[in-house]
């Protein structure tokens, strides 16, 4: 009788056993997800969240979605490379009931449309790539039309320069730099025709050593005034601040590490967009939304999340009236590329009362006349 008794346990700890090895981590997930009834959330960054830059601008809208969504749940990744890396970070997610994935970095496209092939439960939102003829339902992007902003601080940088150089560090020649550059450019040269931006490629969102010497190159040949197109922005406005040179910041708000320095700049309010995405998603209605497809909001539909930074002191008044105008023509459905508009070599792009639309844009391949520097 022992030995039935021993021979029965052992098939039921067997069973037991396999059992609990054919359990995946996403049905385990599931269950803890389905127990604290909160509707979870992932996002992925490609630096820290502490960057003064744009991980710091979407780590902390998404610490006041959180907030603002009841019953939601917020996963957070930093530093998540692009490349196959974040597909397990994501998957990472998912298996900790993820519902929907913010991919926040350009580069991480590619992983988030292929990991929403393999997860149509879950959405996935891109921040400022191009869904273009992907027809998957589950997935969508969406961005401001950071020019806008980017053209106004140019009208404060053409303010204050006295060398009449200006400086922009960017990463890539993708047109999202290459529109803000031009806009940059276009803003300054509104004030003083003649200015010249001289632009400096690092081939990174964030190599501190790269932006430090590309800071002093700029400074050796006397520009007065830095502004950049990179994740973390630290590095750059320091090394220009300890220079006695303007900065012009980009993606969030980083005037308290130039107290002497600082013109104006442009960073994210990702607040409401984020909140309305994810009270979409919970709501079950993401397919055939505004956020199924590529979703861009700029100053022409009121709403852009891309806004103009805190001024500094030596941004007169007559300047701020300046940007008050441009930035009302904008609102009114002007656009900073309104023609006639040159490119370097003096062909014209746009001709006097034909302007791009928001998504010509996103397409844009050339850089203006006045830019110092060459695509490639």
């Amino acid at each position: 009788m022992s030995r039935t008794i021993r021979a029965l346990a052992i098939v039921l700890g067997l069973t037991m056993l396999v059992a609990g090895c054919g359990s995946s981590s996403g049905d385990s997930a599931s269950s803890s997800a389905s127990s604290d009834g909160k509707f979870t959330v992932g996002f992925i960054y490609v630096g820290p969240k502490d960057d003064f830059g744009y991980n710091q601008a979407a780590y902390e809208a998404s610490v006041a979605m959180e907030k603002a969504v009841p019953g939601v749940k917020v996963l957070q990744a930093e530093n998540v490379p692009e490349t196959a890396e974040s597909e397990a970070t994501m998957q990472n997610m998912i298996d900790k009931g993820a519902k929907v994935i913010f991919a926040t970095s350009y580069g991480h496209y590619e992983f988030a449309k292929n990991m929403a092939e393999k997860n149509p439960g879950v959405t996935f939102v891109h921040q400022g790539g191009l869904k273009g003829d992907t027809k998957l339902d589950n997935l969508g992007t969406y961005f401001g039309t950071v020019y806008e902003p980017v053209y106004l601080a140019g009208i404060a940088a053409g303010s204050v320069t006295k060398s009449d150089k200006l400086g922009y560090v960017y990463a890539f020649p993708i047109p999202q730099t290459l529109a803000n550059i031009n806009a940059f450019t276009l803003g300054a040269q509104s004030v003083k025709p003649g200015i010249k931006v001289i632009t400096i490629a690092t081939g990174s969102w964030c190599d501190p050593s790269v932006q430090s010497q590309s800071v002093k190159t700029l400074l050796d040949q006397d520009v007065d005034v830095i502004t950049q197109h990179q994740d973390c922005t630290k590095t750059i406005i320091e090394a220009t601040e300890a220079a006695g040179a303007y900065s012009i910041g980009y993606h969030a708000d980083a005037s308290s590490l130039a107290p002497k320095g600082w013109v104006t700049g442009s960073e994210w309010n990702w607040t409401p967009l984020y909140t309305d995405i994810v009270k979409t998603v919970k709501d079950g209605t993401f397919k055939g939304s505004k956020y199924d497809g590529d979703f861009r909001v700029g100053l022409q539909t009121g709403d852009n999340p891309f806004v103009q930074s805190k001024y500094g002191s030596m941004v007169t008044d007559d300047t701020k009236a300046l940007i008050e105008k441009a930035k009302k023509s904008f609102e009114d459905g002007g656009s900073p590329f309104a023609g006639p508009v040159e490119d370097q070599d003096g062909k014209v792009i746009y001709a006097k009362g034909k302007q791009p639309t928001y998504a010509e844009v996103e397409t844009m391949k050339f850089f203006v006349k006045g830019v110092v520097g060459k695509i490639g």
